[in-house]
């Protein structure tokens, strides 16, 4: 009888001792598994040497660059003015004081893209009212013998070398142009046909 009380108590130490091991083995798995989820989190395993990503700065150099453009006809302010690369048509318009009282607004809306970028050495012309009318009565390769793209009949964009019906509707279709490689820029002549008419066109 006393043999078997203590294989009993055995039994149950050995059980009790065994069960303890379980909960300790089960606790420290917890406290392992909730200390990874945390260096995760803070990056503890972390070498500590970051990549830093640079961003490129060849672009806001470029925009600090100045570029000189004119303006004149019927604006409050004509003259030649500093500009930065990247800045538009309609930045130039701002800076010269807006269209004067005697401006072809309606004209302005049909042929002049106030988003474009300007370029170096670029001249601006703004019409005033009623001029456009005269302008169009004489032939396009006026005193400075261009051809005015952004006015320019169909008849009148054929006289110029390699431009047939098909190029002549291009250019019409594609107006307003703010500088000639517009012509390229949207499709509406090859690279090859402008090298051909840069030298014989204007914009303004």
């Amino acid at each position: 009888m006393e043999q078997s009380k203590k294989k009993y108590l055995f039994l149950a130490s050995l059980l009790t001792s065994s069960y303890s091991k379980l909960v300790i083995f089960i606790l420290l798995g917890l406290i392992l598994i909730g200390f990874g989820v945390l260096a995760m989190k803070i990056d503890i395993f972390s070498s500590g040497d970051k990549v830093e990503v640079l961003t490129s700065t060849t672009e806001a150099q470029d925009s600090d660059k100045e570029i000189v453009v004119e303006i004149s006809g019927a604006v409050e302010k004509e003259g030649v003015y500093k500009m930065k690369t990247g800045d538009r048509i309609d930045d130039l318009l701002v800076i010269s004081g807006g269209l004067s009282e005697n401006a072809d607004r309606d004209w302005v809306t049909k042929n002049i893209n106030r988003a474009s970028k300007l370029t170096d050495g670029q001249k601006l012309y703004i019409y005033k009212t009623g001029e456009v009318k005269g302008v169009s009565n004489v032939t396009e390769a006026s005193s400075t013998g261009l051809i005015n793209i952004n006015t320019a009949s169909q008849s009148e964009l054929e006289k110029l070398v390699g431009i047939g019906p098909v190029y002549g509707a291009n250019i019409i279709e594609q107006r307003p142009y703010s500088n000639a490689q517009d012509l390229v820029s949207k499709g509406a002549i090859s690279q090859k046909v402008f090298e051909k008419i840069k030298n014989e066109i204007s914009v303004y």
